[in-house]
């Protein structure tokens, strides 16, 4: 009799987890939805006000020269926000790590500051403001419906994808880089259906608004073979150098600038006059933007063996003054150029070399090796993936322990099992 009574209650309690299993399912299918849908749509509106304000700019170059005149823009809206102290999509993966609050109005001061910075000719990308933009819905979302500290950061996640996602048209690495980034070494699996789903909802969302996805054409792709290899790991050792030294340089920079000119109005008009100089100097503005055009330009043809150089100048000093933006697609345009550099000294396919670069590096400032591979196969497709694959595991280790945002942690060692707990530099 108790046995049976055992088994009655035994069978009672599988039955109540699975129906809170079910019902836990449920909630993030629907809130995933919202997100992705609210997100999506955000995203989109945000895309093409960049698309405009660049097609502006372009058509009226003399506007680099109003570039001081934005960043005291840029400073005025922090401050009425009370957001001085803002350090961008460091915040985000500090409020996932730690549960400190990530406020909604960081929504529209960085959509409305990195628009400002395209605008006058700032050298940004869009996607780390959309992690940022991204992440603040999503944790608005969260507080909004009173999900408990932990499903919050699950919803930061969500909005982080769904943002990156929309913008870039990658879903299966936006899906993953939210989860991958916050502590190399572990994946907050609890998140994979929520991200997926917002992931997937704010790409179709932003495709129905008329959002293309980026991708780029490989024409040739060689038979991997010894030769592949050894060139494909020098050029990718190459690259993980490179994302070092941009790393060193945008961190470096940004204390540099601070220490010196401590006054952050000041600090940002002589930040914008330098990018004024330097874009004088080289007589065009290929490396003002995001500079998706001169991504392109790499997989069809040799650009100047400086390019990947002065993007990494004039990007460092647009986000060391002051400027808003991301550091995503002008790590791209690096990696690109450095390829395509690469390509040229070896006599090896262009588009390839480019490839190999943009994965290569990405994976070099962001730790994130299967976000990596994935963004590769979304962009560029399987063909290469030999090269992909090889090009990823190498950067990832000879990158070390740096990285673009120094709230990332490194929880266990890219060398040992061994758990390590420590900060990127």
């Amino acid at each position: 009799m108790k046995k049976l009574t055992a088994m009655k209650e035994h069978n009672k309690q599988r039955i109540k987890h699975n129906i809170r299993r079910m019902t836990t399912s449920l909630k993030w299918v629907v809130f995933s939805l919202l997100s992705g849908l609210s997100i999506g749509i955000a995203s989109a509106l945000f895309s093409k006000g960049l698309t405009f304000l660049t097609g502006l700019r372009v058509a009226h170059p003399f506007l680099i020269l109003l570039l001081p005149l934005g960043g005291l823009f840029i400073v005025f809206l922090y401050r009425v926000l009370n957001e001085e102290g803002d350090t961008g999509t460091n915040l985000v993966l500090r409020t996932i790590q730690s549960g400190e609050y990530l406020p909604l109005r960081m929504a529209p001061a960085i959509l409305i500051s990195t628009m400002t910075t395209h605008f006058f000719g700032g050298s940004v990308g869009r996607e780390g403001a959309a992690l940022q933009f991204g992440g603040s819905i999503g944790g608005a979302l969260g507080r909004l419906f009173r999900f408990d500290e932990k499903d919050q950061h699950i919803m930061i996640m969500c909005g982080m994808s769904a943002a990156f996602s929309a913008l870039f048209g990658t879903p299966m690495a936006a899906a993953i880089f939210s989860m991958e980034v916050i502590s190399v070494g572990i994946m907050h699996y609890s998140a994979l259906l929520p991200c997926v789903i917002a992931s997937l909802t704010a790409r179709y969302t932003a495709s129905l608004m008329g959002i293309q996805k980026e991708s780029f054409f490989v024409d040739s792709v060689p038979s991997f073979g010894p030769s592949g290899l050894g060139l494909t790991l020098l050029l990718a050792g190459i690259c993980g150098l490179i994302s070092i030294l941009f790393c060193v340089l945008l961190h470096k920079s940004e204390g540099l600038l601070k220490r010196c000119i401590p006054n952050p109005w000041i600090r940002i008009v002589v930040g914008g006059a330098a990018i004024i100089g330097l874009t004088l100097l080289v007589g065009n503005q290929t490396f003002n933007g995001a500079g998706i055009d001169v991504i392109r330009q790499s997989f069809a043809g040799p650009l100047p063996w400086y390019t990947f150089l002065l993007k990494m100048l004039f990007t460092v000093i647009t986000i060391a003054s002051g400027y808003k933006g991301g550091e995503i697609i002008p790590t791209l345009f690096i990696g690109a150029a450095a390829g395509n550099l690469f390509a040229v000294i070896f006599g090896l396919p262009v588009g390839l070399c480019s490839a190999v670069g943009m994965c290569a590096l990405f994976c070099g400032v962001t730790n994130c090796p299967i976000t990596s591979l994935l963004i590769s196969f979304e962009l560029f497709g399987f063909a290469g993936m030999p090269y992909f694959l090889v090009a990823v595991a190498i950067s990832y280790v000879v990158s070390g322990y740096y990285g673009l945002y120094s709230s990332q942690k490194i929880v266990y060692s890219k060398y040992k099992t061994d758990f390590i707990n420590r900060r990127t530099h």
